[in-house]
C-alpha cells in the first residue's frame, strides 16, 4: 500500500472508520481517520472461553481459531495436568503475546472488538474468585450427555476446556461444585486445540451467529 492508499482502522472496542494512508516513513504509517462505518456485529451469544494453557503453538492456535470464532473473554487456566508452568512476570508476558494474538485475528476475520485476555490463573482460583456469568459447561468426554444434545441456551456461556490430557477427577469435581455442566462432543477424544474450535463451531451455528 501506498501514501493515498485505503483502508478500515478499528480501536478494538467497536467502532470502525474508513481510512486514508497519509505517510509513510519507514515501518511508520500515519493514516488519516475518516467517517465511521457500521462494524461487523458481534454474537448475541457471548462466550467466555476458559482455557487450560497448552503448549506454546497449540495456545496461540486455539485463541486466534477462538477470536476467529466470536468468542467474547478469554480466561488461560493453569490446570494439574498443563504441561506450561508460569511465574508472575512470565504470566504477564504471556498475557500481552496472547492479546497480540487475538488483536491479529480481529485484524484477519473483520472483528472491531478485541476479545478480552485476562491474565493466567489457576483453575482453582478461576473457581474462588470468577462469580458465574451465564451458563456453564465443561468438556469431558465421559460426560452423559453431549453439547449438541441441549435443548435451550442463555445468551452467556462460560465454556471450560483441559489442556493437553485434559482436566483431572478432582478438576472435574471441583468444576461441578463450581456449577460447570460436563458435556461431551462425541464419540472420540479431540485434542485440546480441536475441542476448543468444534465446540465454539456448535455452540455459534445452533444458538449464535453461525446459524
Amino acid at each position: 500500500m501506498r501514501v493515498g492508499s485505503t483502508l478500515r482502522v478499528f480501536d478494538g472496542n467497536g467502532a470502525e472508520f474508513d481510512a486514508e494512508i497519509a505517510q509513510l516513513e519507514g515501518d511508520k504509517v500515519t493514516v488519516k481517520v475518516g467517517e465511521p462505518i457500521p462494524p461487523t456485529p458481534e454474537s448475541a451469544l457471548r462466550i467466555n472461553l476458559i482455557q487450560g494453557v497448552s503448549r506454546s503453538e497449540r495456545m496461540d492456535w486455539t485463541l486466534q481459531k477462538a477470536t476467529e470464532l466470536g468468542v467474547a473473554a478469554i480466561a488461560p487456566v493453569l490446570t494439574a495436568r498443563s504441561v506450561v508452568r508460569l511465574d508472575d512476570q512470565q504470566a504477564q508476558k504471556k498475557q500481552a503475546h496472547w492479546r497480540g494474538i487475538v488483536t491479529g485475528a480481529c485484524e484477519q476475520c473483520g472483528r472491531a472488538r478485541i476479545p478480552a485476555v485476562a491474565t493466567p490463573v489457576t483453575l482453582r482460583h478461576y473457581f474462588a474468585n470468577v462469580r458465574k456469568d451465564g451458563l456453564r459447561l465443561v468438556l469431558s468426554p465421559s460426560a452423559p450427555g453431549s453439547l449438541a444434545g441441549l435443548t435451550s441456551l442463555p445468551n452467556k456461556v462460560e465454556l471450560l476446556i483441559g489442556p493437553e490430557g485434559g482436566l483431572d477427577d478432582d478438576e472435574l469435581i471441583a468444576s461441578r461444585s463450581a456449577g460447570f455442566i460436563p458435556v461431551r462432543l462425541g464419540p472420540r477424544v479431540l485434542r485440546t486445540e480441536t475441542a476448543a474450535v468444534v465446540a465454539l463451531t456448535v455452540l455459534q451455528a445452533l444458538w449464535g451467529d453461525l446459524q
